[in-house]
């Protein structure tokens, strides 16, 4: 490496901003911490639309990058660590804060809630140093799994009982843990998924919308 090379400087922090795929992320982090925020306050309606919406600003980060021209390979490896470290709270933290605010931040609540944190830790790690385990398949259940099936859950919730559901709560946290590290292997969805995905997401967002409005009633 030459010496000019080693002295040049880099670039600012909030330079990366100027980016849009970084933008979404940031978009998918804003929901996040959103839904983070309205399930601590016990509204899990609105908790559950910013974490699906968390989910589909993941999935459109990558599909923006893919199709922007001219980005660098720092560009890249920042997105893609920006990308890794929002998924996590996301996905590890904010399903944790879920669980315990649905079990009125109870101790009983806290190994669950350590478990998908430390799950998502694990697995993201893995992730950033191996990559895919083949062209078309991770080990272990992709994160955004876990905003993806916990938000399906919360669907049930009103319509089965309060102490039926916190059990399945907890149950699902544990099992989407266990997935996050098995040493299985699970597909990486094609790009043709992503309109699912949308289309999941408005269906969802409609759902606790109007679950939200029935409760006002």
């Amino acid at each position: 490496m030459s010496l000019e090379k080693k002295l040049q400087t880099p670039p600012t922090i909030l330079s990366f901003v100027n980016d849009w795929a970084n933008l979404c992320s940031l978009a998918g982090l804003f929901s996040a911490v959103a839904a983070i925020y309205f399930a601590i306050l016990g509204i899990f309606p609105l908790a559950m639309i910013g974490l699906i919406w968390a989910v589909l600003f993941d999935w459109s980060d990558g599909n923006i990058a893919r199709r922007m021209k001219g980005r660098t390979n720092e560009q890249r490896s920042f997105g893609g660590q920006l990308d890794s470290l929002i998924d996590i709270v996301s996905f590890g933290i904010c399903p944790a804060v879920v669980l315990l605010s649905y079990g009125d931040f109870s101790p009983w609540f806290f190994p669950g809630a350590f478990a998908i944190v430390a799950a998502g830790v694990l697995r993201l790690s893995y992730f950033n140093v191996y990559g895919l385990v083949s062209e078309t398949s991770y080990q272990g259940l992709a994160i955004d799994n876990n905003g993806i099936f916990l938000a399906l859950l919360f669907v049930f919730n009103g319509i089965i009982s309060e102490s039926v559901f916190i059990v399945m709560l907890y149950i699902v946290i544990l099992t989407l843990a266990v997935l996050n590290v098995a040493p299985i292997k699970t597909p990486k969805m094609s790009n043709n998924w992503y309109y699912g995905i949308v289309a999941y997401t408005l269906i969802l967002t409609a759902f606790f919308g109007w679950q939200l409005t029935q409760a006002a009633v």
